[in-house]
């Protein structure tokens, strides 16, 4: 679809003129590329923006605090609108498809006009930084949308760029730390139609997820690694998560939330004592005591680690059990919903993985930080479990199970590119390969197919 440069600007913010400062060529002045890549990165950022009076869009926030102040001397603000990034619209919310729809066009013009430049890959940038990349770094930031046409230095990684690439790495799911390198690059030299791609078929996905998904409900989106607990179709909290490795995937799945169980056992499953558990107890006889992991036949009798053989399977015939507890690897709550999978939501002790870039970690189920606000909010239709209590419960190490007074549906989904309403288009990487096979669900024509088996609601 054609789009003219009327429609991508209509009712559009006015953009700034372009300084000759903006990409100036080796003798000082401005150069044709320049002067097309800083117009055309104001208008994709511009075209993405809400077309609608209400409060104004992540890139406009930063386009207008760029003007008031640098980003050291409001470093508050300035996280306050990376959050803005981020909103509060659901990634299911029933208006995404339109949105990924209207941004579809713009990476269209992006890659018609021949993608953007890429940056080394060893290379690493940060605020006060001056190289030739830094030129490279802004023209590429400037063609996403993420960066406003501005003065300065080309060679310097001045505020401007700082609070762009920060932009930037929340709009791909990456700790906003400001330094490019590692993951940022990678994500930086994602070539142009890729994402163009990303946009097409998980609009495809999207639409098949279009139906009423309940006025509460929790998604899990597993490229993001991220939990988000919806209500009226706003973001009521949302969770960095933990979810499966690529060998232990974490599933597909719609159902309903039952019960929470407070300081539960763990019951270890058979592949983790096949892949995990033997081997440790190889490597460390005294890995059972030291976890609080106790053994039990089918009917019941506990064993001691010696009546084991470690260098055989026999173990898997057994239930091993953990004992409530900080080591807990379910920490002190269990998230419970009946699935054909087993797989559950649960807090964790190991809460250092929060704060990676790539949380594929889990056997397949999924880790969540701040689980209690979750859990509060889970529980408010149940008046006799107010936060209070719910932190008595913890505290106490007992085990007590709450059963919710109205079951919240469960989605564990897999989406890798999504727009919003204020114009900010996420990405997430392809951490389980799945859009190259879902890529075949494309006809001949280019245009998308039902994808109907893909997502169903729970009964």
């Amino acid at each position: 679809m054609k789009v003219s440069t009327e429609q991508v600007n209509a009712g559009r913010p006015r953009v700034e003129r372009v300084e000759p400062t903006a990409q100036a060529g080796r003798g000082g002045g401005l150069t044709r590329r320049g002067v097309a890549v800083a117009l055309f990165g104001a208008a994709a950022g511009a075209a993405l923006a809400p077309s609608f009076a209400r409060a104004e869009s992540p890139l406009q926030a930063l386009q207008n605090y760029q003007v008031r102040a640098e980003w050291a001397d409001r470093y508050d603000t300035a996280i306050a609108e990376l959050n803005q990034v981020k909103g509060t619209q659901p990634t299911l919310s029933p208006m995404t498809a339109v949105q990924i729809e209207q941004a579809i066009p713009v990476y269209q013009q992006i890659v018609a006009r021949g993608g953007w430049p890429t940056l080394p890959e060893k290379i690493r940038l940060k605020l006060g930084s001056r190289d030739r990349a830094v030129g490279t770094l802004r023209e590429r930031l400037m063609i996403s949308g993420d960066l406003a046409a501005s003065g300065g230095r080309q060679d310097t990684f001045d505020s401007y760029v700082d609070a762009a690439v920060r932009r930037f790495q929340v709009r791909h799911g990456l700790q906003p730390d400001g330094v490019v390198g590692g993951a940022t690059v990678l994500a930086l030299n994602v070539p142009a139609d890729q994402r163009l791609r990303q946009l097409e078929l998980n609009l495809v996905r999207v639409r098949s997820m279009s139906g009423f998904l309940g006025e509460r409900y929790v998604m899990v989106n597993i490229p993001s690694a991220e939990i988000e607990a919806v209500e009226g179709d706003v973001v009521r909290s949302r969770h960095t998560g933990v979810v499966g490795k690529i060998d232990r995937q974490s599933p597909i799945l719609s159902a309903k939330i039952q019960e929470i169980n407070f300081n539960p056992y763990w019951h270890v499953p058979e592949s983790i004592i096949r892949k995990d558990l033997i081997p440790k107890m190889q490597a460390d006889p005294q890995y059972l005591v030291k976890n609080r992991i106790r053994i039990y036949d089918g009917k019941g009798n506990e064993l001691q680690a010696t009546d084991i053989d470690w260098n055989t399977l026999q173990a898997t015939q057994y239930l091993f059990r953990q004992e409530p507890g900080t080591e807990n690897s379910m920490g002190s709550v269990k998230i419970n919903f009946p699935n054909p999978h087993a797989v559950y939501m649960h807090d964790t002790p190991q809460k250092t993985l929060f704060g990676q870039n790539a949380r594929f970690h889990s056997s397949g189920c999924v880790r969540v930080q701040n689980v209690r606000e979750l859990v509060s909010w889970l529980l408010e239709t149940n008046p006799e479990w107010p936060k209070s209590r719910i932190d008595e419960a913890i505290r106490t190490g007992e085990r007590i199970d709450a059963k919710l007074q109205a079951p919240v549906p469960v989605y564990f989904n897999y989406v890798t590119a999504w727009a919003t309403q204020d114009g900010v288009v996420h990405f997430r990487d392809d951490i389980y390969q799945r859009d190259m096979g879902d890529a075949v669900m494309m006809n001949t024509t280019g245009a998308p197919v039902a994808e109907e088996a893909y997502f169903q609601l729970p009964q």
